[in-house]
């Protein structure tokens, strides 16, 4: 679809949204797919979502769980992304790395169930796909290694280890740090019948002013084949995501393996085959993460980039990077869905745009008219649970009117 035609059908779809499902497709929308994402992210890492404190008995624990995949089936959404390994420990008795002290209050002590093996048992009895979600890097959201518990593999090799921001990483660039992470992941996959595995968005950390990463040794010993620090950096992260892929279709064939990224590849004045935005971090830069290749070559069946802005924002414009995704898509076997930013409908201190319970709904109305879009996960479940000036309720209504199974 060339520019004036696109931002004509952007328009028209935009306005139709008043109208209502049935009469936006009279009036010539695309129709939705019979199958398309309709994801929510349930995160774990200090308690965001779930459990909504640690230290709560097992059964309340498992009462809380139960109540957001019943909400996520009664919203008519078809995925929940579990966040089960959050800080380099676990969501189910993981024979490599302790019990997450999101679940108890103390790292390593067991819950007395299995979070993981019920929320795939009663995400297929709802009807819903699990999605196991993992973090690769991040091992504590403080530097104190004693904090630890005494088991964990950080303690026992603090050589694999760098501080940095005020956090606790493993070194992507040590190949035995490479080979660990992928084994303590793979171990759910070979345990439970997940429908994916999920990664987020943290591979090199996010830039803090004024800090330096200190990987120097491990640059100066596998670093001398690359031109430079930053493309050695990047082949390690390239690396880990297709032994992961690998790995996963070892463990289990079939089971999907999917990546959300930040929203922003690089921006134009940096790259020409950038996005026309001028975002103040760039993920094949800053986090070495070279998400456009993934797509392109195939690495990952799905992509869903973090596009937590409204349209029209000014730095990074939603409808400027859903139209730059969808071409990246084009062509490729790689599933494109659209990250959402759910927790900043009515939050103080954003746009004004993100005060309109309409905003998100007018997300999904423009990203229907790109066929690469094969749908939707929204930041978080907390937020679906709460919608507090009716957002969610808004793109139910809008877009969910009927049940759609996932792409595959």
């Amino acid at each position: 679809m060339g520019e004036l035609s696109r931002r004509a059908f952007t328009l028209a779809a935009l306005s139709s949204l008043a109208m209502g499902p049935s009469a936006a497709a009279a009036a010539g929308q695309r129709p939705r797919a019979a199958a398309e994402m309709r994801g929510v992210w349930l995160a774990t890492v200090s308690n965001r979502d779930w459990p909504s404190r640690p230290g709560l008995t097992a059964a309340a624990q498992r009462a809380e769980l139960i109540a957001h995949l019943d909400r996520a089936a009664r919203d008519r959404l078809n995925t929940v992304i579990f966040q089960v390994r959050p800080t380099a420990d676990a969501l189910w008795p993981s024979p490599y790395e302790p019990w997450s002290e999101y679940l108890t209050g103390t790292q390593g002590r067991s819950p007395g169930w299995d979070p993981l093996g019920t929320a795939v048992r009663e995400a297929h009895r709802r009807g819903l796909e699990l999605h196991a979600w993992f973090n690769p890097y991040r091992i504590a959201n403080h530097t104190d290694l004693s904090r630890l518990a005494a088991s964990h593999p950080a303690r026992r090799h603090p050589d694999w280890v760098v501080p940095y921001g005020g956090k606790l990483y493993y070194n992507p660039g040590l190949p035995e740090v490479r080979a660990f992470v992928q084994k303590a992941m793979l171990d759910a996959v070979a345990r439970y019948p997940v429908d994916a595995v999920h990664l987020d968005d943290y591979f090199y950390p996010y830039p803090v002013a004024g800090q330096t990463f200190d990987d120097d040794d491990a640059y100066d010993r596998y670093g001398g084949d690359f031109a430079d620090r930053a493309a050695w950096r990047r082949d390690n992260i390239n690396r880990l995501v297709k032994e992961m892929a690998a790995g996963i279709r070892k463990a289990r064939p079939g089971t999907r393996f999917g990546i959300s990224p930040f929203g922003v590849w690089r921006n134009a004045s940096t790259d020409p085959r950038g996005s026309d935005t001028r975002a103040g971090v760039q993920t094949y830069d800053d986090l070495c993460a070279d998400t456009r290749t993934w797509v392109r070559s195939h690495w990952i069946d799905y992509i869903v980039p973090q596009l937590y802005w409204n349209i029209g924002f000014a730095a990074a414009d939603y409808a400027k990077l859903v139209d730059w995704w969808a071409a990246v898509a084009k062509g490729t076997k790689t599933h494109l869905y659209i990250g959402e930013a759910l927790y900043k409908a009515g939050a103080a201190g954003q746009p004004s745009a993100w005060q309109d319970p309409v905003e998100l709904s007018r997300h999904l109305t423009l990203a229907a008219g790109y066929p690469q879009v094969r749908g939707h996960v929204f930041f978080a479940a907390a937020d679906v649970a709460a919608d507090p000036i009716g957002a969610m309720s808004r793109v139910i209504t809008d877009h969910y009117g009927r049940s759609a199974k996932p792409p595959r």
